[in-house]
């Protein structure tokens, strides 16, 4: 009995550990708010969607300043992409509190950066040196310098050993890599950036439509995110693209688009429908986007596509590459809903119908335009809202129940 009840103890604290641990989440834009010092620099996070990507890390050091030394920066009247590649190079991919900076082994530690992390930095440019000094301090600078640390700790802001660490230090990271002009979305060539990377059919095609690529390119400076479809996946759709009328096919490109800047991180939390840049009034033409772990998925009532890589994600521009072409009912509805076959003549002496006789209905979809082979009958069943049962992720309150049966279970 007593070896009962300190598996029941247990238990329970296994439990509360693992609830705990699920419902840690850091926000460092509600962190860095109880502290108004920082709030020029908590802007700015917010304003280049840096903000976003560093709720979505495990594991993140921020090196704030505060409003002063956020003031010279901004008196060089740099682009808000220059300030964006500044304010990465001052989000450590790792976790360094106050006690760990004291402790560094050998005294120096090389962090990498989200400014690195991005492919934009040159060499080495996007590490930052931090070593202890003597007297207690603990200096900052960018790895490629002359040796001096133009920067130094102040002190601990904030810390969620070890999830989140928010530190203060005296002036930001010079870097003339970071501050370098950074083009303007309207001087993006990104039929050039698909057609390098994979999807120079949706590039051709969508420069041939005077009239999707003015849109897409009406939509660049206010924000733009565009899911290009791979070479392989548009060439095999090509067949029913041709079929489509002129307004069908403009809106089918459009369809790929979004009027918004959605990174990576957003995507995964912003689960549920998207408007296109097709959607007009009663013509919906949208989707749902949805996320299962890292991986990112599409849906419409006919396909679901995979997003597979990213060609480029600097606010307020962002392409990635999906494994299908999106198709919206809008323009398929004849997959949707089949004209139904005529019924057969009833036999004077109909034979009894057998218990394993194939129903009509299970005839009608085997023979339905939307279980043809070129389409994805796997998505076409997860879409299908009648009499299918759906899972989807379990919420919070879901979880604390399961969780707890199961220890239970085990008792």
């Amino acid at each position: 009995m007593q070896l009962r009840r300190a598996t029941t103890a247990g238990a329970f604290l296994l439990t509360l550990t693992l609830l705990t641990t699920l419902t840690e989440a850091h926000n460092i834009t509600r962190l860095l708010a109880k502290h108004p010092e920082f709030s020029t620099f908590n802007h700015y996070l917010t304003l280049t969607h840096l903000a976003a990507d560093i709720n979505d890390r495990t594991t993140i050091t921020v090196c704030a300043v505060d409003n002063s030394a956020m003031s010279a920066l901004l008196s060089k009247h740099l682009s808000i992409y220059s300030i964006k590649n500044i304010l990465s190079l001052h989000v450590l991919l790792d976790y360094f509190g106050a006690k760990k900076l004291h402790q560094i082994t050998n005294g120096t530690a090389l962090a990498a950066t989200m400014y690195q992390a991005t492919g934009s930095a040159a060499g080495s440019s996007g590490f930052v040196n931090i070593t202890d000094l003597k007297g207690g301090k603990v200096g900052f600078s960018p790895e490629a310098n002359d040796g001096t640390f133009p920067s130094h700790f102040v002190k601990s802001v904030e810390e969620v050993p070890y999830n989140i660490s928010i530190i203060q230090i005296s002036t930001l990271l010079p870097n003339q890599a970071a501050e370098a002009p950074t083009p303007a979305p309207a001087e993006l060539n990104i039929t050039g950036i698909m057609s390098a990377h994979g999807c120079k059919v949706f590039a051709d095609t969508l420069l041939a439509n005077s009239d999707a690529f003015k849109i897409y390119e009406d939509n660049l400076n206010g924000g733009l995110t565009v899911f290009c479809p791979m070479d392989d996946a548009l060439k095999a759709f090509l067949p029913k693209f041709k079929n489509l009328t002129a307004a069908g096919k403009a809106a089918l490109l459009e369809y790929h688009g979004i009027p918004v800047y959605q990174s990576m991180s957003m995507l995964k939390s912003n689960n549920g429908l998207m408007n296109t840049l097709a959607t007009d009034g009663a013509s919906k033409f949208d989707f749902t986007i949805q996320n299962d772990g890292q991986q990112v998925t599409l849906r419409t009532k006919l396909v679901t596509a995979r997003i597979t890589g990213t060609l480029i994600d600097e606010q307020p521009v962002a392409i990635y590459t999906i494994d299908k072409v999106l198709q919206p009912k809008e323009l398929f509805k004849g997959a949707l809903t089949p004209a139904p076959a005529p019924a057969p003549e009833k036999p004077a002496h109909a034979p009894k119908k057998s218990k394993h006789a194939p129903s009509p209905v299970a005839d009608q979809e085997a023979d339905s335009p939307a279980a043809s082979p070129d389409e994805d009958p796997a998505d076409q069943t997860a879409d299908d809202s009648n009499g299918a049962v759906r899972v989807e992720r379990m919420g919070f309150g879901g979880l604390v129940f399961t969780s707890v049966w199961l220890v239970f279970s085990l008792l």
